[in-house]
């Protein structure tokens, strides 16, 4: 038996974003001169896609398939996001210099988003074959252990945060990465130098970047106050960045917050989606839920989406294989991290990162890519005892 409570918040989830699909891509549709119900039918056609995908893979033995489907799942997108670097520009137009998205007629596919459920299951099937029986190491030993996994995530960096500058995707795989070594049995001293790695490679790509230090600036500007004042030291006003005004992009986003109150403006009455804040069916949903639906709407939309992480983490401590165990950690991690990042930025707790909401965001390859994590997390639920009334035991 599937896990039923997670197919549910996952289908409420869906349902939602297509309803917020429509009402907040007026402006867009108007602007651009689409049909009312062009967002709309894409992204219905999306969820579509992601629940026939979920259910079909629900129903599919995991001992037989999950490890051969995951497989090609990895080594096929691993391979077409080093290839698409290479393709014609008919199939893969360069934004800004990036190359993120495959164009085949109507139809654009992010390799990423599949990519990363493919190196889950990766790293799930890698470590848990490696490690189940290692005895305690001395750090050395650890760093022997671990060091492929660490040379294969540099070249996914150069893939990812290099190529097709998007240091948000790097920023969510590698704090995945890290948990994962932390529960096969890495010590602390090795997470703890993992994790400083991890903090002067991100520095470095930051500085590798104009873009990216101009968007650390920007945000900093909007924080810098709240945080300089609690130094007391004289030499922390070296630290203030003069700018001339707040980003267009968070000042509305928290304006629209603001607008929104307890109990928000209303399905479809919401002001900033109307030309002032962009993107805001996308990466900014968020901001456009709590305008229309206020605190009480993004609460709800929170609890859902931490109830799915809850229903996946407990799955997975339910399993026995390590392989289902760690694969189940890892996509709910990925949710996580993608939520948190996303609300973080939009709030200007932190820098944008351009990471879409899980299961609520516009987008085709994200929601398909979604659809196919949580079909093969409920074909693991399978292997999870229960009671006569399906309850976990």
């Amino acid at each position: 038996m599937i896990d039923k409570p997670l197919l549910a918040a996952v289908i409420a989830l869906l349902t939602f974003s297509l309803m917020m699909s429509y009402s907040l891509s007026t402006y867009t549709v108007i602007h651009f001169h689409y049909s009312d119900f062009h967002f709309f039918l894409r992204q219905f056609i999306a969820i579509f896609i992601a629940l026939l995908t979920m259910v079909t893979i629900s129903k599919i033995n995991p001992d037989k398939w999950f490890v051969p489907m995951s497989m090609v799942l990895f080594v096929t997108f691993f391979l077409l996001m080093i290839f698409m670097q290479f393709l014609p520009a008919s199939l893969v137009k360069a934004v800004g210099g990036a190359k993120r998205w495959i164009h085949l007629g109507p139809i654009s596919i992010a390799p990423v988003e599949f990519f990363k459920i493919g190196f889950v299951f990766f790293l799930s099937w890698s470590l848990a074959r490696k490690f189940q029986n290692k005895n305690k190491m001395s750090f050395i030993e650890e760093v022997k252990a671990f060091s492929p996994y660490v040379v294969l995530f540099l070249i996914i960096v150069v893939l990812i945060a290099i190529f097709q500058k998007d240091l948000g995707q790097v920023v969510v795989l590698g704090a995945t990465l890290v948990v994962l070594f932390l529960l096969v049995g890495s010590s602390y001293k090795f997470f703890l130098t993992l994790v400083a790695g991890a903090l002067s490679a991100f520095v470095a790509l930051i500085f590798a970047a104009p873009h990216r230090i101009a968007r650390i600036k920007s945000w900093w500007s909007t924080v810098q106050d709240n945080i300089l004042s609690l130094l007391p030291f004289e030499g922390v006003e070296n630290l203030r960045v003069d700018a001339a005004k707040e980003p267009y992009q968070i000042s509305n986003s928290l304006n629209a917050i603001h607008n929104g109150g307890f109990f928000g403006q209303g399905l479809g009455n919401g002001q900033f989606k109307l030309g002032y804040l962009s993107e805001v069916h996308t990466d900014f949903i968020l901001a456009g839920i709590t305008e229309e639906f206020g605190f009480l709407g993004l609460a709800l939309v929170s609890f859902a989406i931490f109830f799915i992480i809850y229903r996946i983490f407990k799955i997975a401590a339910k399993v026995e294989e390590p392989i289902y165990y760690l694969f189940c950690v890892g996509v709910g991690l990925l949710i996580a991290f993608a939520f948190l990042l996303n609300s973080f930025g939009i709030s200007g707790i932190t820098p944008i990162k351009g990471i879409a909401v899980p299961f609520l965001s516009y987008g085709g390859s994200h929601i398909m890519a979604a659809g196919l994590a949580i079909g093969m997390v409920l074909m693991i639920s399978k292997k999870v005892p229960r009671d006569a009334q399906g309850r976990m035991l």
